[in-house]
């Protein structure tokens, strides 16, 4: 495939007037796929500002970028006009330090955390692992406490903690922010799974249906609905509810952090996610809507769409 001289310029243009261009889905307050959303990630653990360029808006410049640096997937970063690759070479660079040092800021603190696995964790954890030979269980934690459990091989710039006779594996940004932590096994009536606890965060309180409503009614309590637009568009908001995704975790954070906050979804499921990171950010009163959008519409208002 040719790229046309003006898709070639548009990009050279771009990548003269900023030093630090990634080419993603979506935008830096609100990546669109999962590769996008690491490698922004990374980058702001390292730079306060860098040009973001929303491919999804621009067929062009998604095709055009391919071509141009011989490179066939989006994200895509150039510092200086160079490529340097995709979301799996970002991690590899930031993890190494390399990234570090291309950016001129001071190499990663490479400092083990204390971490503590139950044992019920653990347990769980070598039953899930039993037939994962030659791969390592990494914990990679965002910025905003997000965090998320994998299997894929080791690197020499993995930092490895071992707990419990479980060892983990964290890149540096991770294991600043795993200091402290619990890794536990719940049991929720949504089902069961790994649960994070962060130093000095709040334990997450649970609401019904019908508790929400009393709330909402006396205007002391804020909504926020954490489904994806698909979601929402199966069944609206309720008219109180502030959007996490049209709004961003940033907006939200402003929020005082005493204030009561209830996080709903479609189920109760993935709203108790996002309910973890706020309390680990330091918000005191966090609760979750047990069985979400979908108790609402068969406990109290039926004309709510079930999907």
């Amino acid at each position: 495939m040719s790229l046309d001289s003006a898709t070639r310029e548009r990009i050279q243009s771009l990548l003269q007037n900023h030093r630090v261009v990634l080419f993603m889905k979506g935008t830096r307050q609100q990546p669109m796929c999962g590769f996008s959303a690491a490698a922004t990630n990374t980058l702001n653990e390292l730079l306060p500002d860098y040009h973001t360029v929303n491919v999804l808006e621009d067929p062009e410049i998604r095709e055009g970028i391919k071509v141009y640096g011989d490179w066939p997937t989006i994200p895509q970063l150039y510092v200086g006009g160079e490529l340097v690759g995709g979301a799996d070479i970002i991690r590899q660079m930031y993890a190494s330090g390399e990234l570090h040092q291309l950016f001129g800021a001071a190499a990663p603190d490479r400092t083990p955390p204390e971490i503590t696995i139950t044992d019920k964790a653990a347990e769980a954890i070598r039953q899930g692992t039993a037939n994962a030979q030659g791969l390592a269980l990494h914990l990679e934690i965002g910025p905003d406490h997000s965090a998320g459990f994998q299997l894929a091989p080791g690197s020499d710039h993995d930092i490895v903690v071992t707990s419990n006779g479980i060892e983990v594996h964290f890149d540096p940004g991770s294991a600043a922010r795993a200091k402290g932590i619990v890794i536990d096994w719940v049991s929720t009536v949504q089902g069961e799974g790994l649960s994070l606890k962060f130093p000095g965060a709040q334990e997450i309180g649970t609401l019904t249906v019908q508790q929400l409503k009393e709330r909402l009614a006396t205007g002391d309590i804020t909504l926020v609905d954490v489904r994806p637009a698909h979601g929402r568009a199966a069944a609206a908001p309720l008219a109180q509810a502030r959007i996490l995704e049209e709004e961003g975790y940033e907006a939200l954070a402003t929020l005082p952090k005493d204030a009561p906050i209830a996080f709903i979804c479609h189920h109760g499921v993935s709203s108790r996610g996002v309910a973890e990171r706020f309390a680990a950010h330091g918000f005191t009163k966090v609760f979750n809507v047990e069985g979400g959008m979908d108790a609402w519409a068969r406990e109290i208002d039926p004309t709510v769409p079930r999907y």
